[in-house]
């Protein structure tokens, strides 16, 4: 059985992390103190081999603790490889970091040990990590070569059949390497001999009870439809008398439309409907100092551009070299957003006419051109500064626009859990101007709920390229 193996290969993990993080620190040492380019000689100008090895009594287990707190011994039958890298490069980090501050305390004691090399410790961290890694992805690799030639399989059944169930059922066909076999699907309303995806409809609810006895399964998905949930408890139940491993799979996706993610508030599981890393302060902090140095860098940088607007703007046509107009920004709250006028003076009626359409009269010579190379976006870089917009994020509209729209498009307000921003997502994949508005907030969303700090680095690379060239503004 299945749950056999998992034992077997989490032992095997345990025992090949145990060698490899032995082997790393020999290795270190050798690099360090056996190669012809060293510098130092063992038990002369350094500390003896026996004193840097005896601290492996102490490393090795050390480590391990750490790989498990991590969760590098749990299945990875469907977990990223690159989740089992952060995974590893968080407990390296941390392992080393107090390999070191060890070091340190224990030098107020036992001088000797301050002698450490810390060319032998970054040796080791780069080495050990690096190994660790290497190793892990082989055995992956091996693992996924002898899933998909039918052996190391996790044999399952599914209750009920929802949304959830034809969701699970994609990516599990989608992704033969996970070794997942399905035998068949259980429920109560859709007939017998129904099919998805090639695993049929065994029968009703009540099958469950002659199922289980023959103990053929390593695990059950409960995926039952939001209609028969008042049937979970007694499922749950029967699987756990029976003793098979028991998940669960909520049918939601027709409540949140969105990524929802699940916190625990003092042992409640309590399911939130949507994830905006932006909500973390850490992450809110650290896109605000970009913000910032960004804002000023780009001021800087595009002064002289800005100041060649400033006079094109004047010379051009009368009226105000700034024009400022009022946007919804974070948390549905208003503020001036600044541009450089591409337009006629116009009356408070005339500004609500609607978007700028192709020959638009009321648009400038100057200010079309402002407008098809971005210029005219430039003082929002003051907005940035001022804590208003940032340098990334969904573009802010105005008011009137934002009453309309938000009755017409699903989850047009979402985009308003974020600052707005001077370029985004939906800019740089073409949706800009006068685009559509279902496809731009599609993007917005998917910007909200990823948001990284490499995602925002990758915008801004993009826009330098996309961005400033609106073939959609007129």
């Amino acid at each position: 059985m299945i749950k056999d193996n998992q034992i077997f290969f989490n032992r095997m993990h345990v025992v090949l992390d145990g060698i490899v993080v032995a082997a790393s620190f020999m290795l270190a040492w050798a690099i360090k103190f056996m190669t012809p380019w060293a510098d130092t000689t063992p038990g002369v100008t350094a500390l003896p081999a026996q004193t840097y090895f005896s601290a492996l009594y102490f490393i090795v287990p050390g480590y391990l603790v750490l790989y498990s707190v991590y969760n590098l011994y749990s299945s990875k039958r469907s977990t990223r490889i690159r989740t089992e890298i952060w995974g590893i490069i968080k407990a390296n980090t941390v392992g080393i970091a107090i390999v070191m501050v060890s070091f340190f305390l224990l030098s107020t004691r036992y001088s000797r040990v301050v002698n450490f090399s810390r060319t032998f410790i970054a040796l080791f961290y780069l080495i050990n990590m690096t190994l660790t890694i290497l190793y892990r992805y082989l055995v992956r690799k091996t693992l996924y070569y002898i899933r998909r030639r039918g052996n190391n399989l996790k044999h399952m059944l599914l209750i009920g059949y929802s949304r959830a169930a034809e969701a699970y059922l994609d990516r599990i066909s989608a992704n033969a390497q996970w070794g997942y076999v399905v035998h068949g699907i259980l429920d109560d309303h859709v007939p017998r001999g129904t099919t998805y995806k090639g695993v049929r409809v065994l029968g009703t609810l009540d099958n469950l009870q002659y199922i289980l006895p023959e103990n053929k399964l390593d695990e059950i998905a409960i995926t039952l439809s939001l209609t028969d949930y008042e049937k979970l408890e007694g499922i749950v139940d029967q699987c756990e008398k029976s003793g098979v491993h028991t998940k669960f799979i909520p049918d939601y996706n027709s409540l949140f439309p969105s990524k929802p993610y699940t916190e625990d508030l003092m042992g409640l599981p309590v399911i939130n409907i949507r994830y905006v890393p932006l909500s973390n302060t850490w992450n809110a902090l650290l896109k605000r100092l970009v913000d910032i140095l960004g804002s000023i860098f780009c001021i800087v940088l595009f002064s002289p551009v800005m100041v060649f607007a400033a006079i094109g703007t004047r010379c051009s046509s009368k009226g105000p070299v700034i024009y400022k107009q009022t946007r919804i920004g974070l948390h549905s709250k208003p503020f001036t957003m600044y541009k450089f006028r591409t337009m006629r003076v116009q009356s408070p009626e005339e500004e609500k006419k609607g978007w700028t359409t192709r020959g638009d009269c009321r648009v400038t010579k100057f200010g079309s051109f402002l407008r098809r190379t971005s210029i005219d976006e430039m003082p929002q870089f003051f907005n940035v500064l001022m804590g208003k917009m940032s340098l990334v994020g969904p573009r802010p509209e105005r008011p009137q626009f934002v009453e309309k729209f938000k009755e017409e498009i699903p989850r047009y307000m979402v985009k308003h859990q974020v600052r707005p921003g001077i370029t985004g997502w939906a800019q740089v994949n073409g949706y800009r101007g006068d685009t559509s508005i279902r496809k731009r907030i599609e993007y917005d969303i998917f910007y909200i709920e990823n948001w990284s700090l490499g995602l925002d680095f990758k915008i801004l690379f993009l826009t330098i390229f996309k961005g400033f060239i609106n073939k959609n503004a007129y």
